[in-house]
């Protein structure tokens, strides 16, 4: 009898273990359940419900309010979708963010918001986000980014054509006019018809310029000796836009870098200083040094040995000092081959153009003088700067930011085309709940169709 109580109990307490195992894994199941399916990808109930704590973080932070809860979990689930879909062909192009490159992002995002890494994670804990949520996601966000380079970007085309219109039509709206925060020095003629006071107060404005060009302040020379009305301010008057400017100073303010006085200026009431503190609007002028160079290079290669190499450059060195010609050795000897058909000219080189071993061989070079033998990475070179000059970039900088501009809006345009089609192309199956608000999303569509 007791034994087979004993039975009894333990097939009861089997019963009841295979029921809490069942209502375990039915609950766990729950928590995990998959609300769609993506090609070969599935998106989970808790990817969901994280990415909509994420984003309601954000917003609320924001001081933005919530759509409704639904509308707020459509929405993410679409966006869910869509990152789902780019992720699977960023797998198949064999696209990869190293830990580094993620590491290097996170640190440069804390300190764009003036943050270290320790208290960016702590706002994201304090917006309901864990740090490792936020590395996938950000992770996620630069692969996505870079497939949508790779695909949309091949679509924009920018034409000069349409450059030449965007640059006109922000100049005819007033978009290139530059507004000027200007500081003044006037003094006074006491007789203008005196020669010997004229001089005295030119001399005296010549050397109170030099006063402020060697480092003294300009608005303390204002105070001090401007017999302006705005003196005691130190010579401050405020915003000018260029129509707006004196006609004594519109030709040089445009001109005038800031910080920089400009000359001084002569009129029948006295002589006159103006500098540029700040601007804004317009585009600054951009100026950079170029130089005008030639160049021979003997570059060692599995044939010539490094220390043959040098050799040679030494020797065609020498020959140059003796009076050889630099291009016909060009011609004959130099081992890049654009260059050296032309003598070895490599035309106006900017800033940054060149390796930095060549670049500081040029900088180091006087006008006319042969530089070298040195080393680079390409080989041994020998170079003269035949000719330098300050070149005005500010059109070439003002045509790059119009072209971009024009990508940036032709971009955005094609990835919102780019992502309909691949969504439309991607086989998408919702489950559970979103299951039925698809059927019935689907069932209104058509019912709108049909009337």
């Amino acid at each position: 009898m007791k034994a087979t109580i004993r039975q009894g109990l333990q097939t009861l307490l089997m019963l009841l273990a295979v029921a809490l195992s069942f209502s375990v894994q039915a609950e766990r199941k729950l928590l995990d359940q998959v609300v769609a399916i993506v090609d070969d990808d599935v998106i989970l109930q808790t990817e969901l419900e994280a990415r909509i704590t994420t984003i309601a973080g954000r917003l609320s932070a924001q001081g933005t309010g919530l759509p409704p809860r639904r509308l707020l979990e459509e929405r993410v689930l679409e966006q869910l979708i869509t990152e789902s879909v780019q992720l699977q062909m960023a797998d198949k192009m064999g696209m990869r963010i190293s830990d580094n490159e993620l590491n290097e992002t996170l640190a440069n995002i804390a300190e764009r918001n003036g943050m270290s890494l320790p208290e960016f994670e702590d706002q994201l804990a304090a917006e309901g986000v864990s740090y490792r949520q936020a590395r996938e996601q950000i992770r996620q966000e630069m692969i996505t980014s870079r497939v949508q380079q790779r695909q949309v970007g091949n679509r924009v085309r920018v034409t000069d054509r349409e450059v030449e219109n965007y640059l006109q039509a922000l100049e005819s709206s007033g978009g290139n006019d530059a507004e000027y925060r200007l500081a003044y020095i006037f003094l006074e003629l006491d007789d203008p018809a005196d020669d010997a006071s004229v001089d005295a107060t030119r001399k005296k404005a010549e050397e109170l310029r030099a006063a402020i060009l060697n480092g003294r302040d300009f608005r303390e020379v204002a105070v001090a000796e401007s017999d302006a009305g705005n003196a005691l301010e130190g010579g401050d008057m405020g915003w000018r836009s260029e129509r707006q400017l004196p006609s004594l100073v519109a030709p040089v303010v445009p001109e005038l870098e800031v910080g920089r006085p400009s000359e001084v200026l002569e009129n029948n009431s006295g002589f006159h200083m103006v500098m540029v503190m700040d601007k804004r609007g317009g585009s600054q002028k951009q100026v950079i040094q170029q130089n005008r160079v030639r160049h021979i290079l003997i570059r060692p290669s599995e044939a010539v040995t490094d220390a043959e190499a040098e050799a040679t450059i030494r020797d065609l060195f020498q020959q140059i000092q003796d009076g050889a010609d630099f291009a016909a050795l060009a011609r004959e000897y130099s081992d890049d081959p654009v260059s050296g058909s032309d003598g070895g000219n490599l035309g106006w080189v900017s800033p940054g153009q060149m390796v930095p071993a060549f670049e500081q061989a040029v900088q180091e070079a006087d006008v006319g003088e042969f530089k070298g033998p040195f080393r680079s990475q390409f080989g041994w070179h020998i170079l003269q700067v035949e000719e330098r000059r300050q070149k005005d970039i500010s059109g070439d900088v003002k045509e790059a930011e119009a072209r971009q501009a024009i990508y940036r809006r032709k971009f955005e345009t094609e990835l919102q085309n780019w992502l309909r089609e691949i969504r439309d192309e991607a086989f998408i199956e919702f489950k559970g709940e979103y299951a039925k608000d698809a059927v019935e999303d689907e069932s209104s569509d058509a019912q709108e169709a049909a009337e």
